[in-house]
């Protein structure tokens, strides 16, 4: 014959609330990697609106894009990141006479060592701007922040010499400067 075993009252009650936590734990567990996953996806540009893209792209500096972008509608900072005095000044002074605007003149802010020609910094709004530049400064490398301006950082290095004008660039942009429709 087969005995029945009664459970007490005090052991169902531990069971169901063991079973409930764990539920409970559960849930939690997957609402947490969720919004990680959310989170991150988020970040990489994945999911969410694109409004803060087009606020992103858009800029007074920017020029519309059936005009090619000239010196005069790129704003440089010139910074310098080496132990030689006066480099910035000189470099931002021949980049003004090309036809840059020039905002700041300074030693490097971020404070790093750069062993090579130097560091070409923009914003996603920046890009042209940044390629226009790494014209004059060939081996440059350029290096993409988060700045919501279409400012270029030109940060020089050790291994930096000499500013090079490119002979096609020097005939076509001092002729047309860019407008802007803000």
């Amino acid at each position: 014959m087969v005995d029945y075993v009664q459970e007490s009252a005090a052991s169902i009650y531990r069971r169901r609330r063991h079973h409930r936590a764990i539920v409970t734990m559960t849930v939690v567990a997957l609402m947490l990697f969720g919004t990680v996953v959310y989170a991150a996806s988020y970040v990489q540009g994945w999911v969410g609106t694109s409004a803060h893209k087009a606020v992103a792209n858009t800029s007074c500096n920017a020029v519309t894009s059936n005009q090619p972008l000239t010196p005069s509608g790129v704003t440089l900072n010139v910074y310098n990141a080496t132990v030689r005095t006066g480099l910035a000044a000189f470099v931002a002074n021949t980049l003004q006479q090309e036809g840059f605007k020039i905002a700041t003149i300074d030693n490097d802010p971020l404070g790093k060592t750069i062993l090579g020609v130097g560091e070409i910094r923009h914003g996603p709004s920046g890009l042209g701007g940044a390629i226009l530049a790494a014209q004059w400064l060939p081996g440059a490398t350029m290096v993409q922040d988060s700045r919501m301006d279409a400012s270029v950082d030109i940060a020089l290095g050790q291994a930096f010499r000499a500013l090079t004008v490119p002979a096609k660039v020097a005939a076509s942009t001092k002729a047309k400067p860019a407008t802007s429709h803000c």
